[in-house]
């Protein structure tokens, strides 16, 4: 590790990795720092193994880094795309499945090829603006060493540089509930009563042995065929702090032990197994930053086009409600293409700094929606253009021409805001398959 960096971006998830990636191929050096032991955050240590989504109404809206990844890893591995082109089908369709090694393995080959220098295992300590630098401390397992950086990229998902630079961060009241992803296995839901099984969850509810939104409010019968994968509610929980987030993690796993307790003592269910479980609970949101725009529900449903858009997103409002009573899913109109604008992603009051992911700045409905990994993606993509031209020219990230930041993210294969044209709806309706595989 180097004492000085163009660019420090921290966390390396979805939006992280392609930060660092793209501020390197941009000539900057590049320093990415990521707390656990593999990159790719919430699609491999969380779990959520199904980044979605890179296409809107049958058309790609995100591509460049992230996706040339993600693409990379599904024929690793040997597996198949969804048909983009069956805009009719639910969201939930048309995320694309990876393993999550392979595509650790991935990013771990496309950050350092890019010539950035990664570091894991470690997180921030201190951040201050000098007016002229950064001065970052980063924990390491050896103690807390300092760098010095010319932009800094918060990619941490929980806006952790904002808050230890003393900016202001936005929480919700009522946050979302978390998610501890597992996959239950050893059972053959032919041999199954799910009437009785049904029964006896709700009598295990009443009692008190199973909390009313452990199965997310879901029917045992679905539960079980989906095998209990992304299905979990963790209520009650934070995810700011390292007390919030030991908390969740406990919470997490109690409440994947009172399922398991549970379905061993049903008939047929005695021999269940747990053939994978993310070692991390899912957050879904903790804190955002007060950015020189926000964006509203109203911004994201209707599609506005903002004039410094930097990326796509797609996916409905999804809103999985405080008290863990079911998810508020709503989809968007046909032809609507929300936009992210550079200004949700720059703190007020900060030099040289911008973030990316679920942490930019947006009421919590609209970040129920931008929050998924391929949205984070060109989030983080168009961060690291912008970190890098920051650092190359000592102008404020807010105050980048806007037409360079869009051509460097165009020759590095991104899709910009303008780029897409929905065609008009066909008039028929293909059927939509029965079974959510």
């Amino acid at each position: 590790m180097r004492s000085r960096y163009d660019v420090v971006v921290f966390g390396g998830g979805t939006a992280g990795a392609p930060a660092a990636i793209q501020a390197a191929r941009l000539g900057a050096s590049t320093l990415l720092v990521e707390k656990n032991g593999a990159l790719g955050g919430t699609t491999t240590v969380a779990g959520v193994a199904l980044p979605g989504l890179f296409h809107a109404w049958g058309q790609q809206i995100i591509a460049g880094i992230g996706w040339d990844v993600v693409l990379r890893s599904v024929r690793e591995a040997g597996l198949e795309l969804p048909d983009f082109s069956r805009w009719d089908l639910p969201h939930y369709m048309l995320q694309v499945r990876v393993v999550p090694a392979v595509l650790a393995a991935l990013l771990d080959d496309a950050v350092l090829a890019s010539g950035a220098d990664l570091l894991l295992h470690a997180m921030a300590a201190s951040a201050r603006w000098d007016g002229r630098s950064w001065r970052l401390g980063i924990a390491t397992k050896e103690g807390v060493r300092e760098v010095q950086a010319g932009c800094v990229v918060d990619c941490t998902g929980d806006a952790d540089v904002v808050g230890l630079a003393g900016l202001p961060r936005r929480t919700n009241a009522r946050r979302q509930p978390g998610t501890i992803m597992v996959r239950f296995g050893g059972y053959e839901l032919a041999d199954l009563d799910l009437d009785a099984i049904q029964r006896a969850h709700d009598a295990a509810v009443a009692r008190g042995e199973l909390h009313p939104a452990d199965l997310a409010h879901n029917p045992v019968g679905k539960f079980l065929r989906n095998r209990g994968e992304n299905a979990i509610h963790v209520t009650g929980i934070q995810g700011g702090t390292s007390e919030d987030r030991t908390a969740a993690e406990v919470a997490g796993r109690r409440t994947l032990l009172r399922i398991l307790r549970f379905l061993r003592r049903q008939p047929g269910l005695e021999r269940v197994t747990v053939d994978a479980w993310a070692t991390e609970t899912g957050i879904r949101e903790a804190f955002t930053i007060d950015g020189h725009a926000t964006i509203t529900a109203r911004d994201y449903t209707s599609g506005r086009q903002w004039p410094d858009a930097l990326s796509y997103s797609f996916y409905p409002i999804d809103v999985h409600r405080p008290d863990g009573d079911g998810i508020d899913i709503r989809p968007l109109a046909y032809g609507t293409l929300p936009t992210i604008p550079r200004g949700a992603l720059v703190p007020r009051g900060s030099h040289h700094m911008v973030v990316a992911g679920r942490a930019i700045s947006g009421d919590q409905e609209a970040a129920s929606a931008y929050r998924v990994q391929a949205s984070s993606m060109a989030m983080g993509q168009a961060a690291g253009a912008l970190a890098a031209r920051c650092a190359a020219t000592g102008t404020d990230v807010i105050d980048l021409p806007i037409d360079d930041v869009r051509a460097d993210l165009r020759a590095h294969g991104a899709i910009l805001p303008g780029d897409v044209v929905v065609p008009s709806p066909p008039t028929t309706r293909r059927p939509v398959p029965e079974e959510i595989p």
